[in-house]
């Protein structure tokens, strides 16, 4: 608590105010004119004061406004920070007979951040969702006009098979990443050979691979482990697999490795997925972990792609207490890094 009127004054506040600002989450000020007389901590964690003054010339005329027209003010701000501005909400009521005014500010930076994220979610989730229904529509009234046509059926109804194991994918990702970033607790970790985890992300595109002339190499040794949850881990590096296997010319190698390292802050397992495919410029590589981005989208949709593979990775690996790095560089190919804490650390 922060007064700038002693208790000796005769207008001084009572103790008891020094309670309620305190049990009050939202930043809470007496203010005359731009003078603080009293504050709480979240008033200077917000840095809404500082030597007894307000930083903020909009929350100095908001109290103005508020105590000329004799009455309470609601209104959402910008506030000053650093080089940028914050979003906070706030509220001035005058204090009767006298030139002083009761500010108190919420911080909804944060919420206002979650909300645009929320609305380009459903966004993307509704434009990605109508390209593989639409196209079902499409194939559906095709294969309708067309069952007198063996060979057009057989076309429509295999193109049809594909969207509906396109839009199956979607479906499951997404189910797959709000529980994810939900903050659903893990199941019980266990100790885990990193080759099994690779073995069985492996099975299932092997054939995929050799279709796209593409060889996978793997060195890993027999007796690395991390400490997680198999199925996760699995589906984060066939996820990975998967993208070098879509990028990757054919003729090329897909390599998987995994090492231990011991460092000062602890001993960590680090698992890389590598290729020498199309590569990543910088600035995609800031975004590409990113829901629904896609490098280039029309290959990633051609091979199945949902734009959602790379952000079930970071926040299978974030869950698991480690980290995900890239090295890239266009015409040369992406290296996928997975940073696991090992057992024991």
């Amino acid at each position: 608590m922060r007064r700038a009127v002693s208790e000796s004054e005769p207008d001084a506040f009572p103790a008891e105010l020094d309670a309620v600002f305190d049990a009050l989450e939202s930043a809470a000020i007496i203010a005359e004119g731009s003078r603080v007389l009293l504050s709480n901590d979240a008033a200077i964690a917000l840095r809404l004061v500082w030597e007894k003054h307000l930083t903020s010339k909009e929350l100095s005329l908001l109290a103005e406004e508020s105590r000329a027209r004799g009455q309470r003010i609601s209104r959402e701000l910008a506030i000053p920070w650093g080089d940028a501005t914050r979003a906070v909400h706030a509220v001035a009521v005058p204090i009767p007979s006298s030139k002083r005014v009761v500010l108190l500010v919420t911080d909804i930076e944060e919420s206002r951040r979650v909300e645009a994220v929320r609305r380009d979610f459903i966004a993307n989730v509704s434009h990605e969702l109508k390209t593989p229904v639409g196209a079902m529509l499409l194939l559906a009234e095709a294969i309708r006009d067309a069952r007198d046509d063996p060979e057009t059926l057989e076309r429509f109804t295999e193109r049809l098979h594909q969207e509906a194991t396109r839009l199956s994918r979607l479906v499951k990702e997404l189910l797959d990443l709000s529980r994810l970033q939900g903050g659903e607790p893990l199941p019980e970790m266990s100790e885990v050979a990193v080759t099994e985890i690779v073995s069985e992300a492996l099975e299932p595109l092997k054939v995929r691979a050799e279709s796209s002339g593409i060889q996978i190499d793997v060195s890993v040794s027999d007796e690395l482990r991390v400490l997680g949850d198999r199925r996760q881990l699995v589906t984060a590096i066939t996820n990975l697999v998967e993208n070098a296997i879509a990028y990757s010319p054919s003729g090329s190698h897909v390599g998987i490795g995994a090492h231990l390292r011991v460092a000062s802050e602890g001993r960590t397992v680090e698992i890389s997925v590598s290729d020498s495919g199309i590569g990543i410029a910088p600035a995609d590589q800031e975004r590409i972990f990113e829901r629904f981005y896609r490098v280039d989208a029309g290959r990633s949709r051609a091979t199945g792609g949902t734009g959602l593979g790379l952000a079930i990775v970071k926040h299978i690996v974030h869950n698991h207490g480690g980290r995900i790095s890239l090295w890239s560089k266009p015409g040369v190919g992406s290296t996928f890094t997975l940073h696991l804490p090992a057992p024991g650390t």
